[in-house]
């Protein structure tokens, strides 16, 4: 990311900057899933769903950020180079700083280096708890994790479920449009005559806001079900645009319709939809398995938000927002029902109670 974005605020050509944002596509995609899977192997079971929660809210707290460093663009000319610049500050600081956090005790474990996971769990939880983590990582050591993992493994047989449910959920998650929100949010409200700044500025605090809302309940009322009222609330929201973009609305109807419902849907995504797959795919993923599975999900979930984000403004001119809007709505319902038959509670359990759980034995 350091080095892509610092290509970016330094290239003098349109090949430059692509390559640029190649090394920072690069570092995307290593980072979310990563993060996701640490987090969840060091953070104590019964505030697991706080600490994944984070994630979500940082990501918030980020888009806010670059959206306030990039409101001098419009006036000083070459601004956006220092947008680039900015940006390797962040990245830089994580790199220091991970260099003092704990490495994860789970990932030292499965491959048989026990006497450092204790010592890393001791600085996680504190001598009195050493103890039992290990007792809780012995459970479920099956022998194998030191054998390499085969992409095949993941495709059929007894893991094929749970990758299956995680590439699910994410492209449902995609498909629902809540990407196509975020990248061209702007240009709805511009339409209605509404600033762009400001439209963009109101999404963000949505998103920020459920954010913090689902931090405070994932502990408390679940997963599950927050990813239902979140993909629910999500399609009562695209009904909204679909009636503000009928005939059966118009001028301020139509505007409190289309502009309420697009900030109803962000802030439902936030509750649920947008915090809840990362945590509980790493969450639900066998350790031996976990890093690998977790890739192949984020793929799906990158390839279908390329798509998304490639052919919504043409189809919205080819067949309109009534019939796209219905298109993600149906999606939303969809998410409904596949997360009500196939996902299983993970709130307050250990990720090895959740692995014997869930895995059959062979």
């Amino acid at each position: 990311m350091i080095i892509g974005a610092s290509m970016s605020a330094t290239t003098k050509s349109l090949w430059g900057m692509l390559l640029g944002r190649i090394f920072v596509g690069t570092g995307m995609g290593i980072g979310p899933p990563v993060a996701a899977i640490y987090v969840s192997e060091i953070s104590p079971a019964f505030v697991r769903g706080t600490f994944g929660s984070f994630t979500q809210i940082a990501t918030c707290l980020g888009l806010m950020g670059s959206l306030f460093i990039g409101l001098p663009a419009k006036d000083i000319v070459g601004w956006w180079r220092v947008c680039f610049w900015v940006s390797t500050v962040p990245a830089a600081v994580l790199a220091v700083c991970m260099e003092f956090c704990a490495e994860s005790p789970q990932w030292l474990f499965k491959r048989g280096r026990g006497t450092e996971a204790e010592a890393e769990f001791e600085k996680l939880l504190g001598a009195a708890h050493v103890k039992f983590a290990i007792a809780e990582l012995s459970k479920s050591d099956r022998g194998d994790e030191l054998e390499a993992v085969k992409f095949s493994e993941l495709l059929y047989g007894r893991h094929f479920k749970m990758v299956f449910i995680g590439s699910t959920i994410f492209a449902l998650q995609q498909l629902s449009g809540i990407n196509a929100v975020f990248y061209f949010s702007s240009t709805v409200f511009k339409s209605f005559g509404v600033p762009s700044d400001l439209a963009n500025i109101c999404v963000g605090i949505a998103n920020l806001s459920g954010s913090v809302v689902a931090m405070i309940l994932m502990d408390k009322l679940g997963r599950k079900v927050l990813l239902l009222g979140s993909f629910s609330g999500m399609a009562v929201a695209m009904g909204l645009q679909v009636t503000g973009a009928s005939s059966y609305a118009s001028g301020s109807g139509a505007l409190s319709l289309s502009v309420g419902g697009m900030l109803l849907f962000v802030l439902m995504f936030s509750l649920g939809a947008g915090p809840v797959p990362s945590l509980l795919l790493s969450e639900i993923l066998p350790g031996r398995i976990r890093a690998k599975a977790m890739s192949v999900c984020m793929a799906v979930h990158w390839v279908i938000n390329f798509f998304v984000g490639l052919l919504f403004l043409p189809l919205l001119e080819q067949i309109g927002p009534i019939v796209l809007y219905t298109i993600f709505a149906t999606f939303c319902l969809l998410a409904v029902i596949f997360v009500k038959r196939n996902v299983v509670e993970t709130k307050g359990k250990s990720l090895q109670e959740i692995e014997i759980a869930l895995i059959p034995p062979q």
